[in-house]
């Protein structure tokens, strides 16, 4: 290796060694993609998070090696976009193997700023040397993970007499999550999770075998020749741009503006609780040769359903479905009357060509209901999949030429409607990133897994063009802004007309190393919506304008000491009809090096006129969890995280969180209503690795 190279290699790592240990990055990465998802999420109901960042915890333990890594296996690293994910292999080609990780300066697209981001969980091997993440005996890993939590506060379910059944529910208020996973090296993986939702029963009733949810898998990497992984029990699955079916967290619009493509693993374990959002059977991708792997799978497994008898005097037993919940809770007798109502078989496969800078794939997912689904006859249901079987097809690419990255999918269902999506991701500069992403899905295109890329959740009814920016003139100023505009052609739930909508987003950042972080974010949304306030026969449309401002500062006091402030201020407008809000909060996270403890707290208040203005914001919660509430409303948030490090192997984590609405005297509606003004919540968690 030439002398230049030597001395610009020591030099880098000399300068970058401090910000190893730099903790203002990484938060903000998660605080973006979660708060982005959480803020439109509106029409999707519940999503489980836990999976997001499960492949980050795995690596910080065991670092993926950038001399092994493919464009896919940097895909666990959200922060990156397409461009840098083909960047590095692209680099090893033409100048051999890196020999240390901080030359990934010299890799295009790759700024100080994210090698910052990737440090932890990422390492070089010397040439000649035994690769680290090679599965040993010492290499092996056991972890289990126990958590209780409890809302502190009595629930109306829980008061309801026992003898009204219907009308309540059946188990305590104590929600309980047990993980046992073992890894060796990123080769093996193996593993069960147990959960039990507040108000479910417990070993009685109709859980006597104790959990009401549980998962189990093996997974295995290489485990022989031509069989690249291999997956037998529950799994997830990601085809192309996720127009047919992308099972995990699939991130929206956020101020990571350029993160904009779908490219995860086209097949990984299921860790997760996510009752509904992962396939139970078999699943392996085989190497083909020659540039060509081969995905493919089957799987079979319960569904949620919430069935009706079918008026057949021929059959007066027979039943259909009249919708698929996903909210994986068991706590009444109505709930349970849904439990595995309905069993979904499904199949499908992927044959993929991948060249030095072309990508190409053919997508098949077949699926089959042993049930009618016959949704509600309302008219915004009306192209929406009845039946019992569906196919899919697909094609789906990426190709990338020199400093631009294109990507898109097209897909047909059985019945021939379209739905299609391409975009590009381009280096214009050193200092500039653009991202285009253009999609079109006809009213009538069906699929049960869709989660592309766009505005609304499944993949129909929705025309849009989104344009983002990112601009990094130097080290410390950072510009982030995104514009989208789109179009639904046939109703929807309580829009009773074709609509449309826009909304833009800009943010500065800048930062200082190793001491500050302050950004400015000013974020509008114009959409079309049901408005109540002239009596009509239909209700009429008519645009709400919400404009959300954020101010936020995160500095860091010492080592040990990090302090955040957040300011955010916002309006919500419909014809006549103007709320405002703001919320405030101060957090302080203690996290001493080489202490056993560390403690997070946060106190916020907040003051809106009520849901249509919130605003969502991450909070810190013990390991593997997260909590992203939305205030709104008038009230006051707390919360503390205390972790102690038990000892090597185990560590202790302790949260109190609680809501206090001042003028109210009672919380929430229905079964989850809580008398008084206060809502707070006990969480205690035990982590063993051995």
């Amino acid at each position: 290796m030439n002398m230049h190279r030597l001395i610009f290699l020591f030099c880098f790592a000399t300068a970058s060694l401090a910000a190893q240990t730099d903790s203002l990055n990484l938060p903000t990465i998660s605080e973006d993609l979660l708060e982005g998802y959480s803020q439109g999420q509106d029409e999707d109901g519940s999503f489980d998070y836990n999976d997001l960042f499960d492949r980050l915890s795995h690596l910080r333990r065991r670092p993926l090696d950038l001399n092994l890594a493919t464009a896919n296996d940097l895909s666990d690293f959200p922060f990156l976009t397409d461009l840098q994910r083909n960047a590095l292999p692209e680099y090893r080609r033409s100048f051999g193997k890196l020999v240390s990780i901080y030359e990934l300066q010299a890799v295009p697209g790759y700024d100080v700023a994210t090698i910052k981001l990737l440090l932890p969980f990422v390492t070089v091997n010397e040439p000649g040397l035994m690769n680290k993440n090679a599965p040993t005996l010492s290499s092996a890993r056991h972890q289990v993970l126990m958590r209780w939590s409890r809302q502190l506060e009595d629930k109306a379910g829980f008061e309801t007499p026992e003898d009204s059944t219907a009308n309540r529910y059946l188990g305590s208020p104590d929600q309980l999550f047990f993980r046992y996973r073992f890894t060796n090296g990123d080769r093996v993986s193996a593993g069960i999770t147990a959960e039990k939702d507040a108000g479910e029963e417990f070993f009685r009733g109709s859980n006597r075998k104790g959990f009401d949810f549980y998962s189990a898998h093996l997974y295995l990497r290489n485990p022989i020749k031509k069989v690249k992984s291999l997956a037998v029990g529950d799994y997830a699955i990601a085809m192309g741009q996720g127009l047919m079916v992308y099972q995990g967290f699939a991130p929206r619009k956020s101020a990571l503006t350029t993160t904009v493509s779908r490219s995860g693993r086209p097949l990984r374990p299921f860790t997760s609780v996510s009752e509904f959002d992962f396939f139970r059977g078999a699943a392996a991708v085989v190497d083909l040769g020659k540039k060509w792997e081969l995905l493919a799978f089957a799987s079979s497994r319960q569904r949620d359903a919430n069935l009706e008898t079918e008026d057949d005097l021929d059959d007066p037993d027979a039943t259909f479905a009249t919708s698929l919940q996903i909210s994986g809770l068991h706590r009444t007798a109505n709930e349970l009357a849904d439990r595995g109502a309905i069993r979904q078989n499904s199949a499908g496969g992927t044959l993929k060509y991948r060249g030095r800078r072309l990508m190409l794939g053919a997508n098949v997912l077949y699926e089959h209901l042993d049930k009618e689904l016959q949704r509600n006859p309302a008219l915004y249901n009306r192209y929406f999949f009845n039946g019992k079987t569906l196919l899919n097809l697909s094609l789906d690419y990426g190709y990338s030429l020199r400093n631009v990255y294109f990507f898109g999918e097209t897909a047909r269902s059985k019945n021939g409607a379209l739905a299609t999506v391409n975009g590009l991701v381009a280096a214009l500069d050193r200092k500039l990133d653009l991202a285009i992403v253009q999609r079109s899905f006809e009213r009538d295109y069906h699929s049960l897994n869709a989660k592309p890329f766009a505005e609304t959740a499944g993949g129909f009814n929705e025309r849009g063009l989104y344009v983002g920016l990112q601009a990094q003139p130097n080290k410390r100023w950072k510009l982030n802004a995104y514009f989208d505009q789109w179009r639904h052609d046939w109703l929807r739930f309580q829009v009773d007309a074709p609509s449309q909508g826009s909304e833009w987003l800009g943010r500065v950042t800048y930062t200082q190393r190793r001491k500050m972080e302050v950004y400015a974010q000013l974020r509008s949304e114009k959409k079309e919506l049901n408005y109540n306030g002239i009596e009509t026969v239909v209700d009429r449309l008519a645009v709400r304008h919400n404009l959300q401002a954020r101010l936020h500062l995160s500095l860091q006091l010492g080592q040990a000491v990090e302090w955040r402030s957040r300011l955010d201020l916002g309006s919500s407008e419909q014809v006549d009809d103007k709320t405002k809000g703001m919320a405030m909060f101060q957090e302080l996270i203690f996290s001493p090096l080489g202490s056993p403890f560390s403690v997070s707290t946060r106190f916020a208040i907040f003051s809106t006129g009520g849901y249509d203005v919130r605003f969502y914001s991450f909070e810190r919660d013990v390991l593997n969890d997260f909590s992203i509430p939305a205030y709104f409303d008038r009230g006051t948030r707390f919360y503390t995280n205390i972790g102690y490090r038990v000892s090597r192997q185990i560590r202790l984590e302790v949260r109190y969180a609680s809501f206090v609405y001042p003028n109210v005297e009672e919380i929430g509606t229905g079964l989850e209503a809580t008398s008084g003004n206060r809502r707070s919540e006990l969480k205690l968690q035990l982590r063993g690795e051995f």
